[in-house]
């Protein structure tokens, strides 16, 4: 009569993405898609080591859609310059090599983009225009958590 419990458990925790996608910076936007597309990539090698080709597939394809379509379309080539064209040929990389890796089966590709993927997030998190700032974003979620 209530549905199931996962389905609310999966309706709460897809409010609470929302919301933080919707109370994100541009910055923590930038670390959301790529702990995305890292989860995707993790995946996609889990279900590779199995022999899954289906659910391997969609994780690549998933990976490859956050990279192309979040990481690549937000840069600011104008603004970036040279730090936004070298991103850029970057994620093309990575992009083709997820390809590669499904087609060929290879997870030492899989593991060559989460390794990158990686080490711009590493360098992404160090600059933070944020830190210790005050984060009018984290203040107001901390206000909501409160009132819960």
């Amino acid at each position: 009569m209530f549905g199931s419990t996962q389905r609310g458990v999966n309706a709460y925790a897809k409010v609470g993405m929302e919301t933080g996608i919707a109370a994100a910076t541009p910055h923590k936007l930038t670390l959301m898609l790529m702990d995305a597309a890292s989860i995707a990539i993790a995946m996609a090698l889990k279900h590779m080591q199995e022999g899954n080709i289906r659910d391997k597939g969609k994780a690549i394809t998933k990976a490859i859609l956050i990279i192309d379509n979040g990481l690549r379309a937000s840069l600011n080539k104008p603004v970036g310059g040279e730090l936004a064209e070298n991103l850029d040929v970057l994620y093309e990389y990575m992009s083709r090599n997820l390809f590669s890796a499904n087609v060929k089966n290879q997870p030492q590709l899989l593991e060559e983009v989460h390794g990158l993927l990686n080490q711009i997030k590493e360098a992404w998190e160090t600059i933070d225009p944020n830190a210790g700032a005050g984060n009018a974003y984290d203040a107001i979620a901390d206000k909501q958590l409160a009132k819960a």
